[in-house]
């Protein structure tokens, strides 16, 4: 028995912008967006075409905003603008996460209730909700078609994981226009946090049929047209190619979740900054051969990803091409000592993506597998 579900409404296509005035109807909307978008003109195109149903703007949104920042912030839109029955989200992931935090009125309005208790569709009725609308100006989140938000709390030293009926996106709007002027590392990060979705979501206890199509298609997509991109960003259907493997991955994983890679990728985001995407793609080959050898037809999966004859050669291509890209798979490059590893991996495998993983709780010592040689290149993120 399998089944797959994604809720999310899709648009896409050369100008889907447009859709977004029929997609939010007679609504009043709040609009959140990057820093950057006002200087593009994006958000007056949006204020062009929504006119006095926009009610609120906030393009401020830094990279993984901390819950500090995200507290004022909620409780002034909840405060001033409480009859906005809808969000609409201009970002890449850091500003989709954003919004979802805003969509949830809970108990008296205030933010914490959302930190002490995520699920609260168990324990705590919100008060109301409002709707979001997901643009996407990056080609890697996957933030549009999941209910997931990640909110990052540096003073605890965690991440919430915020997940609510309510916070799938009603809409998803995928314009590969809106990404023209996405930077080299910001291109790289986010098509890397694609790769790593799409792979995640194979080596997974809970892929299906349907989730596996979609993360080979998006898998080969992204090792095949990601170098040429950063070559020549202003392709516009490379871009294009870009964000419909995203979008792949994005609705692969939005029904098995994220696994090992990921979550040997927080610690690493939180205590010293690295971009996600580079955070969750570093580790891929060595937890690909982990998953190797633990069920033939993702054996035959992977191996297909990479047009490979066998499971080494498809591990010798992953390490190939992200070194390619300027990408260490080195885990000392990234503070973890030789010695701190394998301990890493299995902390990693006791946490709630970890158990995703295939081979997770498996008799075999997973950490007994020598991972591969790893490459260090003068373009690499620190």
């Amino acid at each position: 028995m399998w089944s797959f579900h994604n809720p999310v409404s899709l648009h896409a296509g050369a100008g889907a912008l447009a859709h977004l005035p029929t997609l939010l109807g007679a609504r009043r909307a709040i609009l959140i967006a990057f820093p950057e978008a006002e200087a593009l003109g994006l958000v007056s195109r949006v204020r062009a075409l929504l006119g006095n149903r926009l009610v609120a703007v906030e393009s401020a949104v830094p990279s993984n905003p901390d819950v500090c920042w995200l507290m004022p912030l909620y409780e002034r839109l909840w405060r001033d603008h409480a009859d906005a029955e809808c969000v609409v989200a201009l970002g890449g992931g850091s500003t989709l996460d954003c919004a979802k935090a805003m969509l949830t009125r809970g108990a008296r309005g205030r933010f914490r209730a959302l930190l002490t208790d995520p699920s609260l569709a168990t324990t705590l009725q919100a008060e109301r909700h409002r709707r979001l609308i997901a643009i996407p100006t990056t080609a890697g989140t996957g933030s549009e078609v999941t209910p997931w938000a990640t909110l990052w709390d540096h003073a605890g030293a965690c991440k919430h994981s915020l997940h609510l009926p309510w916070t799938w996106p009603e809409a998803a709007i995928i314009d590969a226009g809106l990404m023209q002027s996405l930077p080299h590392d910001a291109t790289l990060a986010s098509g890397l946090d694609a790769l790593s979705h799409a792979l995640e979501s194979l080596w997974n206890r809970h892929r299906n049929p349907v989730s596996a199509l979609l993360a080979v298609s998006a898998a080969r997509s992204i090792m095949a047209t990601l170098p040429a991109l950063l070559r020549e960003p202003a392709r516009v259907e490379l871009r294009e190619r870009m964000a419909l493997a995203a979008l792949q991955a994005g609705l692969a994983f939005s029904n098995t979740r994220t696994s090992l890679a990921h979550a040997l990728s927080y610690e690493i985001t939180l205590r010293q900054g690295t971009p996600h995407g580079i955070a969750c793609s570093f580790s891929l080959p060595h937890v690909m051969a982990l998953a190797f050898g633990r069920d033939t037809v993702l054996d035959q999966q992977l191996c297909a990803i990479f047009d490979a004859a066998s499971p080494p050669d498809a591990l010798a291509r992953l390490e190939s091409f992200l070194a390619a890209v300027g990408v260490s798979t080195d885990p000392a490059h990234y503070g973890i000592p030789p010695a701190q590893w394998n301990p890493r991996i299995d902390q990693a495998l006791s946490s709630a993506r970890g158990r995703n993983f295939i081979g997770a709780g498996h008799p075999a010592p997973l950490t007994a597998v020598t991972p591969p040689t790893s490459h260090r290149t003068s373009q690499e993120s620190p």
